[in-house]
């Protein structure tokens, strides 16, 4: 694998449509996505694995089994794997997922 620099805030600012992740690395098993929120909520979701939500900019509203949980920036919030969550209206700024 080739060592390379990524620009979050300009490649953020590229991505074509809000909610659609982009994969920018895998680092071992892990991938690295980068995802635009604009406001909109996000359906409900569970995974086979845990996954990993850093917020870059902005601020992230979460339902999480029934628990509403605001991420901040600068703040990583883990989903354990099997867990239920969605993304509440208003969250908004630049994500950062992490799975595996």
């Amino acid at each position: 694998m080739m060592d390379r620099l990524f620009d979050l805030a300009r490649q953020a600012a590229q991505l074509e449509q809000a909610w659609r992740s982009k994969r920018l690395a895998r680092v071992g098993d892990a991938s690295l996505k980068l995802m635009r929120m604009d406001a909109q909520a996000y359906p409900d979701e569970v995974h086979a694995y845990a996954e990993g939500l850093l917020v870059l900019d902005g601020e992230m509203h979460l339902n999480v089994a029934g628990e509403a949980v605001t991420v901040s920036a600068g703040q990583l919030y883990m989903v354990s794997a099997g867990v239920s969550h969605a993304v509440r209206p208003d969250s908004h700024g630049t994500l950062l997922i992490i799975d595996a």
